[in-house]
C-alpha cells in the first residue's frame, strides 16, 4: 500500500479524461482549494458517494497529561471531521483484507 498524492489524482486526470498534464493539475488544486476554503469558512461540504467533511467546534475542558497525570486545561478549538457515506463504507468493507507485513 502507499500514500496517494495530488500528482497521482493529477495523473488519473490526465490519463481518464484526456485534459493536459498542467490542466489536471490545475483541476485538483482548485478543486482542494474549494474544499478547504469552504471548511475554514465553517462549511460542510458533501461529496455524494464518498462523504462529509465538516467543522466541529469544541469546548474548552479539562484534560490530563497522558504521561504525568496532571490536570490541564484543553482550549477551545475546531475540528475538522470526516464521515465516509454508506456506499463508501460499504465498498471498503467489501475489499478483501492484504496482509502487509
Amino acid at each position: 500500500m502507499r500514500t496517494r498524492t495530488r500528482q497521482d489524482l493529477a495523473n488519473a486526470i490526465y490519463e481518464r479524461v484526456g485534459l493536459s498534464r498542467a490542466e489536471s493539475s490545475e483541476m485538483v488544486e482548485l478543486t482542494l482549494k474549494l474544499v478547504a476554503d469552504e471548511l475554514v469558512k465553517g462549511e460542510s461540504v458533501k461529496l455524494s458517494t464518498f462523504g462529509t467533511l465538516s467543522v466541529i467546534k469544541k469546548r474548552e475542558r479539562m484534560g490530563r497529561n497522558p504521561k504525568s497525570g496532571v490536570p490541564a486545561k484543553i482550549t477551545a478549538r475546531r475540528i475538522l471531521t470526516f464521515r465516509p457515506s454508506r456506499q463508501l463504507k460499504k465498498s471498503v468493507a467489501a475489499r478483501p483484507v492484504v496482509e502487509t507485513h
